[in-house]
């Protein structure tokens, strides 16, 4: 059999079990006769476009729907075939007719039900993983140099506004204008106010997960070969790269040998979803070391600081999704999406709003130029790509002073702005004023994606209308004919999700596509350590079970996922090293004990010690996206 055919007739069999999910849910206005003539039409046209049907003409679609949902524009969609007398399109017209009247103006009282079903058909394939051709890759780095133009040319004005600020004799310079002189103004105060307390030189540094541009394997990541001196001046070898005085002396030779060059970051493609890669950033071995240290003193003090406490937020997207679907309510809140944010703060805004002792670090730290895949190396004149562990954080803090400089002496808009990196949130009313503000600034909004009228909002993976969550499950990898514990994981993440939403024919549908990989756990199983079905009959568990009389409980053979580790043993003071800076992390370096292992004696007793984490040990290593299957009785 022909792989590619049968990979497509699962796609039909999924597409297939959607639609009679539909049925089941809409069968007032989507009929079994309506389900046929459907489900023809897709897989003719799946036949004619391929799998690009489901991965962009479906999501273009999915688009305008929510174009017109969250603005004032009639739904347009030029390139489907339309209902008769009509705007709206004939591929799930029964559907989008409960929703827009025959102008494609969204009605009185829409349908939320059936917004949600399209979205849920329209955006299934979307985030698929995907092979991407060599001119799409060429787009992604034409696109990246695009921006480096750009942000270089902001850089030249920022730092103009800059100097003119800093000599201005008066509280007002005109070439800026009353109001912009203010906001920035006010914006390095906010940002000074923040920032007055915080040491970014009391860290103690450490590797991060991702790769590296210098390319050291995980094991390798403790044996420094360069040490750029603008980092060293900042961060004292012996004091940041040693254990202790002791392990300086005992390895002299390390340390006189020790070059100062300084590397080049190194542009990754990366698989993003069925428009092509994404490109990220692998950082140089020690400006990681150090940043990952700068992130773990930075991030916790923006998160429990009283001006950006509950504002500002990195690790819990709770806020943020709980304001899109306020908002989707009354649409008092609108949600905005920054585009290319991380390749948009430049160096010149950086320099205009922090404070100096700050910008000093961060400048010391960052990388100064990166590797195209082609061997060039492009000078950077943003403050960080991303792939830096403190690209996150500084964009986070700019949009924040931005908007709440803005927003001047209006506390209630101030309390109502949340940020999460590129996901914003503002009161409605306030938002046409933070567009141009973020503009002004260099950063760059995602208009089809910033939600300011109607009643659709989306932030931080919450797609809500008039206070109902409607975001879709989106696949991210296709159905596979191979086993492969990655599959296997999400399929049956995709196969629940369906399942919670009451998506039952799907759900089956999945299920009977997970087939090769035999019996597989249920949740009324209760078996915490591997993935496992909801509770139907159809995923119901067949596999092997006993009693254990020991424990006088029954037990399953069942399919467990994990990482394959690696074992490596290296020099013992690098080992050292390892421990006190990833297993058991300390509290800032103070200067005065001598490095990181005394003022590990005065953080933790023997005692403390001993009680370290179960099975940790620095001779173990996971490298990512290495999974393993395993069967194991539980």
């Amino acid at each position: 059999m022909d792989p590619s055919n049968s990979q497509e007739d699962q796609y039909k069999l999924i597409i297939a079990a959607l639609l009679r999910d539909v049925r089941t849910l809409h069968g007032d206005v989507f009929t079994h006769k309506a389900e046929k003539l459907t489900y023809r039409k897709i897989c003719r046209r799946l036949s004619l476009e391929g799998i690009g049907f489901l991965t962009k003409t479906l999501p273009r679609l999915g688009k305008a729907l929510d174009r017109a949902l969250s603005s004032n524009v009639p739904l347009t969609v030029p390139y489907e075939c339309k209902l008769s007398g009509t705007q709206l399109p004939k591929l799930f017209g029964e559907l989008f007719s409960s929703i827009f009247d025959a102008d494609g103006k969204v009605l009185p009282l829409p349908c939320v039900a059936s917004i949600k079903t399209l979205r849920q058909l329209l955006y299934l394939f979307y985030k698929l993983k995907l092979p991407w051709s060599s001119d799409q890759e060429q787009d992604v780095l034409d696109k990246f140099e695009r921006t480096e133009e750009e942000v270089r040319l902001m850089n030249t004005k920022l730092g103009d506004v800059s100097s003119l600020i800093s000599h201005s004799l008066d509280r007002v310079c005109s070439p800026l204008g009353v109001r912009q002189t203010k906001i920035i103004r006010r914006a390095r105060t906010l940002l000074s106010r923040v920032l007055a307390s915080l040491d970014l030189v009391n860290i103690v540094p450490k590797h991060g997960p991702g790769a590296v541009s210098t390319k050291e394997q995980l094991w390798g990541k403790y044996f420094w070969s360069d040490i750029p001196d603008r980092i060293s001046a900042m961060y004292p070898i012996d004091e940041y790269f040693f254990v202790s005085q002791t392990h300086v002396v005992d390895r002299i030779q390390e340390l006189t040998s020790l070059g100062d060059a300084d590397h080049p970051a190194r542009v990754i493609l990366v698989p993003k979803d069925s428009r092509g890669p994404r490109l990220i950033s692998a950082e140089p071995l020690v400006n990681q070391w150090i940043q990952q240290g700068i992130k773990d003193v930075l991030v916790p003090h923006i998160e429990r600081h009283p001006l950006t406490r509950c504002r500002i937020n990195f690790e819990d997207q709770g806020p943020n999704r709980r304001g899109a679907l306020i908002g989707s309510i009354d649409g008092k809140y609108a949600t905005l999406d920054l585009n290319e944010a991380s390749d948009r703060i430049s160096l010149g805004l950086v320099r205009l709003l922090f404070p100096q002792n700050v910008v000093n670090v961060l400048e010391a730290v960052r990388s100064l130029s990166t590797q195209l895949p082609n061997g060039r190396i492009l000078n950077l004149d943003k403050h960080a790509p991303m792939g830096s562990a403190l690209c996150f954080p500084i964009l986070a803090l700019s949009v924040w002073a931005i908007l709440n400089a803005a927003a001047g002496s209006d506390t209630d808009t101030r309390e109502r702005i949340l940020v999460y990196g590129d996901d914003v949130i503002v009161p409605r009313a306030f938002a046409p004023d933070a567009i141009e503000q973020l503009s002004w600034f260099g950063l760059k909004l995602n208009l089809d994606k910033s939600c300011t009228e109607g009643f659709f909002r989306e932030s931080c993976g919450m797609d809500a209308y008039l206070g109902v969550d409607v975001t879709p499950v989106r696949f991210r990898t296709g159905p596979s004919l191979s086993t492969s514990p990655d599959h296997y994981c999400s399929w049956i993440s995709y196969a629940n999700s369906f399942y919670d939403k009451r998506w039952y024919c799907t759900y089956d549908c999945i299920v009977s596509l997970l087939k090769p990989y035999g019996p597989i756990p249920t949740r009324d199983m209760g078996l915490t350590s591997c993935p496992s079905l909801a509770d139907t009959t159809v995923g119901r568990y067949s596999g092997r079970t006993r009693v254990n009389p020991h424990l006088q409980k029954v037990e399953y053979y069942v399919r467990e996922v994990t990482n394959r580790p690696i074992r490596k043993t290296i020099d013992g003071w690098k080992m050292l090293l390892r421990y006190f800076t990833e297993k058991r992390p300390p509290s800032p370096i103070d200067k005065t004990t001598g490095g990181l292992a005394l003022q590990m004696q005065r953080s933790w007793s023997l005692d403390s010690l001993k009680e370290a984490e179960p099975g940790s040990t620095v001779s173990d290593y996971t490298r990512r996206r290495r999974n393993q299957f395993r069967w194991r009785w539980r």
